[in-house]
């Protein structure tokens, strides 16, 4: 949009389900109906997620399942048996299985490595139908979590957080995102505060012991400055501050990360790494 030019209106957000391609809906249908059939541990989240706690629809290219990594190879291997084309793509995170146009990504964590999906966010997750399959989506905490970091040039999902705190009116597990975050406190601080300019009016959504201990973390962290600690631009956009690591020498946090978040996943990781490595159909029970 150029300076001084009207806004474009936008389907990224609409209160009414835009029709999708039958061919995709289709697979949509199949791979959920062959998961609840195995009886695999996955959880819907994306734009079903949303629109389950938020009432929002929006177009998709894809079916996002969140699920364990240990699950990922008997998944794909199920998959695979009824034809469709799996392929590992970051074995830290994701593995996609198509058929014909359409595809399903299979997310084990973020990019980055700083929050990893275990079988809490199974448990957690609220019962829900997804084009007439009962299904399961992500709960809200989790769905904030995974979006946490998905703040690129190019894509930012801070307002997705927003309102899913909006949606809900704050009626959330606050415990459990201060759980899921972590020592990245700073970034759920910093979705709350866009959450209270955005809706000033319903600041009291957050309660306020929370908005006190982390303001009072970050006051703290102000004044108590830790000329030690890492730089962690490449957790935030690794392309954007791709400069202050190649240019300036600055420490490459989200490398340790993925290394160290490899080395957890040990022998699994091996496997995601071949890319002949997706299991056979004989793996399936």
């Amino acid at each position: 949009m150029s300076a001084g030019s009207k806004p474009e209106s936008s389907n990224v957000t609409t209160a009414v389900q835009p029709e999708i391609p039958a061919g995709q809906q289709a697979l949509f249908v199949d791979v959920l109906r062959l998961l609840e059939a195995y009886r695999l541990r996955y959880v819907v989240s994306g734009a079903f997620a949303m629109r389950e706690h938020t009432g929002i629809c929006r177009e998709t290219k894809d079916l996002d399942l969140f699920l364990p990594a240990e699950h990922v190879p008997q998944t794909l291997a199920v998959l695979k048996k009824q034809g469709f084309r799996c392929e590992v793509c970051d074995p830290v995170w994701l593995a996609k299985a198509h058929r014909g146009d359409f595809f399903i990504d299979l997310i084990t964590g973020m990019s980055n490595a700083a929050i990893v999906v275990d079988e809490s966010w199974i448990d957690r997750s609220y019962p829900a139908v997804v084009f007439d399959v009962p299904t399961r989506v992500l709960a809200p905490e989790e769905l904030i979590a995974s979006k946490l970091f998905v703040s690129r040039r190019e894509r930012f999902d801070g307002a997705d957080i927003a309102h899913i705190i909006y949606g809900t009116h704050g009626k959330l597990d606050w415990d459990r995102l201060l759980q899921l975050t972590g020592d990245h406190w700073e970034v759920l601080l910093w979705s709350l505060v866009l959450f209270r300019y955005v809706y000033p009016g319903q600041t009291d959504y957050v309660p306020r012991p929370l908005w006190d201990d982390l303001l009072g973390r970050f006051t703290q962290a102000v004044r108590h400055p830790d000329p030690r600690a890492p730089f962690r631009g490449s957790l935030v956009d690794e392309n954007m501050f791709a400069i202050d690591l190649r240019d300036w020498g600055l420490e490459n946090i989200l490398q340790k990360n993925r290394e160290h978040r490899l080395a957890e996943l040990g022998e699994l990781s091996k496997v995601f790494c071949d890319p002949n490595a997706v299991p056979s159909e004989d793996a399936v029970r």
